[in-house]
Formats: structure tokens, sequence, C-alpha cells
């Protein structure tokens, strides 16, 4: 490993059970040197632009995202200093007043759909990890989140989702997955791959 402090990345369509993976293997470890970083946190703030111009945005492209941000941020982080995690809200697309301070943790579990797409970001990481669920459950998934949590009509997110969800897997994320060192099928309940992959991080905490 290059250092002490360890960055998985895992990396996935959107809908594909990335935080559910992140969340039940950190919490299954229960080690508070281990923490989940997301990549929708370094969405770039959109600041007072109209919601109408906000929602025909591609938040599926790479330059929708903050990665030198994020890069700055995960190698502070490696030099064992504290920082100020953004917070983002996708109901109104812009960046809260409030941060989430980070600081002193043995292993960081970074997770989302572009991770993988920056080399200079991929560099970063000690393991990467593509979670590689069909897409009809993705959307699915998708439906049902972006209605329940982000205020979303049906046919917004249909919208969305061809326009701009779909095209940008297959230019993107897709094509990313060859930088994996695990991929991950069956999405974030695959039990056989949570137990390989809290072995392996139980072994470098130890």
């Amino acid at each position: 490993m290059k250092n002490e402090v360890i960055i998985i990345g895992i990396a996935g369509p959107s809908g594909s059970g990335k935080s559910l993976l992140a969340s039940t293997i950190v919490n299954e470890i229960g080690s508070s040197k281990v923490v989940v970083i997301s990549e929708d946190s370094y969405y770039k703030d959109l600041g007072d632009m109209p919601m109408n111009i906000k929602s025909d945005l591609n938040f599926d492209h790479p330059d929708s995202l903050d990665h030198e941000l994020l890069i700055k941020h995960l190698e502070i982080l490696q030099s064992g200093k504290e920082v100020a995690i953004p917070q983002y809200c996708h109901a109104t697309h812009a960046r809260l007043s409030n941060t989430r301070l980070i600081s002193n943790h043995t292993i960081i579990v970074l997770e989302g759909i572009l991770l993988f797409v920056e080399p200079e970001l991929r560099a970063l990481m000690d393991m990467r990890i593509f979670i590689d669920t069909p897409l009809d459950v993705c959307f699915i998934r998708r439906l049902e989140r972006d209605i329940s949590e982000r205020q979303r009509t049906v046919s917004s997110i249909i919208k969305q989702y061809t326009k701009t969800v779909r095209p940008m897997y297959q230019q993107f994320i897709e094509p990313s997955k060859r930088h994996a060192d695990i991929i991950v099928p069956k999405g974030g309940k695959n039990r056989i791959a949570i137990d390989i992959i809290k072995a392996k991080l139980n072994e470098l905490l130890n």
C-alpha cells in the first residue's frame, strides 16, 4: 500500500447498490477507523441558477463533479489532516451551508458513479470495486429513490434517464469497469462479495 491511509473505490451505475455495499461493509466492520465518502458530495454548486435550468443539466458527465477538490481532500486526508466535506442537496441541486468534518481514518471507502473515469483519482485508490447490476434493476431503484427522497416526478425521472443517465453510463461508466480490481454482480446485497471485501479490510486494519 502507498501509505497508512487506504482508499477503496466503489463505482457502478446509478442505482446499482454502491451506497448499500459501502454502508454494509463499514457498519459490519464496526470500526471508527473506517469512513464512507460519497462522490455525490462533490457535485459542483449551481448556486442561485433557476431550477428549470438546473433540471436540464447533465449530472452524469464527469464535468458536473469537482473531482479536483475531491482529489485535494483525499491527499489532505492521506497526510493525516482534517477536511471539510461538502454536503449536497439533490432536491435543489445545490451545496448546503454545513460541511462534514473527517480526519484520522485508516480506511476511506469512496462510492460514486464516475470514480474510475479520472486517472488522477484512480491513482489514489488502493482497491477498486465495480458494482455490475443490470440496468433495468438500476432504473427501478432510481425511480423509487428519486420519487421518495428527491421529490421528482415519474416523467422527469424518465426524461433524465433517457437523455443523460443511460448515455453517460454507456460513454463513461461502463468503460471504466476495466479499471476495477473486483467486479461484484447482483448489487449491494451480494453476501459473498461483502464477506470477501470485509475480510480484506479487516486484514488491512490489523
